[in-house]
């Protein structure tokens, strides 16, 4: 019998949206900012501070995750920089060379506090359940009211711009992603070695429900970061185009 996929179906249909939107949202911002203080740096800055909470969080999560695996941290900043590429660094934890568990584990550390993060907001603060069991049973008069009631306490937007800043800064970087490859190709060998020996039928017994729940769990909170980016960015993008016309 084959697994159920349905999570790993979500989470690749979130993730690739998701990028694209943390890159337009960021760019459109940082644009925006520059047509308003015609200064780079000053934009840099305001931009830092607008998505501090999500930055402070990434940097954040890899230092405690280094500390919780026995890893030596060194400088830790929060303070914006252009690289020698010209891209935007807005923090850095340094961490000493490890094993590639634990380089990939800190790594992972973003996406893992800040999913939990978005995933409460969403869950607890911003009512999406009620969204969502309105969109699945067709009820769309409920779904458009469930809609309406969500912005009504005073702390929506609040939480509103927790879930964006969290979730447009919780991808991991490059650097983030360095020991991914080496880590996912011994996970590869190992489960073909395992359907070369014949554990297919126990692993999909025994391990397909687990990990399709976990798959499911990501595409949730990357659906949720997809839900906020894509309000968000259409009037950001308005504005800029906006001010691009009047300047």
């Amino acid at each position: 019998m084959l697994p159920n996929l349905t999570g790993l179906l979500w989470l690749s249909l979130m993730l690739g949206p998701l990028f694209i939107l943390q890159q337009k949202l960021h760019h459109e911002m940082q644009v925006l900012l520059f047509l308003i203080t015609s200064r780079v740096n000053v934009s840099i800055v305001i931009f830092s501070i607008i998505f501090f909470p999500g930055i402070l969080l990434h940097e954040g999560s890899h230092y405690v995750m280094a500390r919780l695996l026995g890893v030596r941290t060194g400088k830790f900043s929060l303070i914006p920089r252009l690289d020698e590429q010209g891209r935007l660094q807005l923090g850095y934890v340094e961490t000493a060379r490890t094993d590639w568990l634990r380089d990939a584990l800190i790594g992972s550390a973003p996406l893992i506090f800040g999913g939990c993060v978005v995933a409460y907001i969403g869950l607890v603060h911003l009512g999406l359940p009620d969204l969502w069991m309105a969109y699945e049973f067709g009820a769309y008069p409920g779904l458009f009211e469930s809609l309406h009631n969500l912005t009504l306490p005073d702390d929506f937007w609040i939480w509103f711009y927790l879930a964006l800043v969290v979730s447009s800064t919780m991808l991991p970087s490059a650097s983030d992603r360095r020991a991914w490859l080496p880590l996912g190709f011994i996970f590869l060998l190992l489960f073909l070695a395992g359907m070369y020996f014949g554990a297919g039928p126990w692993m999909s017994e025994n391990l397909a429900e687990s990990l399709n729940h976990i798959f499911l769990s990501l595409a949730y909170v990357f659906g949720i970061s997809v839900l906020v980016h894509a309000v968000f960015l259409p009037p950001l993008w308005f504005s800029r185009k906006l001010l691009e016309w009047l300047l």
